[in-house]
């Protein structure tokens, strides 16, 4: 039986903004509610409950048709987000959507495994490292990117804040060698309240091009965030 799916945010066509599909136009799926707080969240809308009447149930069908006017009709790809989008029934609208030519990519932290993983076209593993405040079980982490199975492109993307950080990555990196890496250089300002700190986060993207250069680390790829380039710490419409 279809179960609804909570919802805090569709929106777009926009582009990707992070990630191994930076770039990329896609419309975003947000749902909503997480089972982390992590310290520099930036998107408490989509987390704290106190939100909560901001967001709304939908089955997977109306979910589908909300993507289908955003593009037009014209298939692309569907990035679901969060919060943690793991911890909705998402199995049916990818299912739905790929019928219509549609693709799909997700970000998650690894804490939940989903048999549903295996449907997606990309999914992006984000554990968070120290400064997020969150300890990470790896065991946990494991069981999803098993989930995904071969089928599914699979990712690990970590965001830098600290030296902390960066030894955190390293070792995510020698857990899972398999898996292409992507670092993050940290926002510290998250309050979509409040202009961004462009000139903070280009000073850490640097910090952290240059280390990663320094330590001739040929796997790593480093990336901003782009649309905290392009629009700050605004809210999409």
């Amino acid at each position: 039986m279809s179960k609804p799916i909570n919802i805090c945010e569709i929106f777009g066509p926009t582009i990707q903004g992070e990630g191994a599909q930076i770039g990329r136009p896609t419309v975003f799926v947000r749902t909503a509610g997480c089972d982390y707080r992590c310290s520099w969240c930036d998107t408490l809308y989509a987390v704290d409950t106190a939100h909560a009447n901001d967001w709304r149930k939908v089955m997977a069908a109306d979910v589908m048709a909300e993507i289908e006017q955003l593009s037009q009709n014209t298939p692309m790809s569907v990035t679901l987000s969060g919060g943690n989008p793991a911890m909705q029934p998402l199995g049916e609208l990818i299912e739905l959507g790929q019928e219509k030519g549609y693709d799909f990519s997700m970000e998650t932290q690894g804490s939940l495994a989903r048999d549903w993983f295996s449907k997606l076209d990309n999914l992006t593993l984000s554990p968070k490292p120290p400064s997020s405040g969150i300890e990470t079980d790896w065991s946990l982490f494991k069981d999803c990117v098993e989930a995904a199975g071969s089928k599914t492109n699979i990712s690990l993307k970590i965001v830098i804040f600290d030296e902390a950080d960066y030894k955190y990555a390293q070792l995510a990196a020698k857990l899972f060698p398999q898996l292409p890496l992507y670092l993050q250089a940290g926002n510290h300002m998250v309050d979509d309240q409040s202009d961004a700190d462009i000139d903070g986060v280009l000073e850490r993207l640097r910090w952290l091009a240059e280390k990663v250069a320094q330590d001739r680390w040929q796997k790593a790829c480093v990336l901003p965030q782009l649309h905290v380039l392009a629009w700050g710490n605004k809210r999409a419409a």
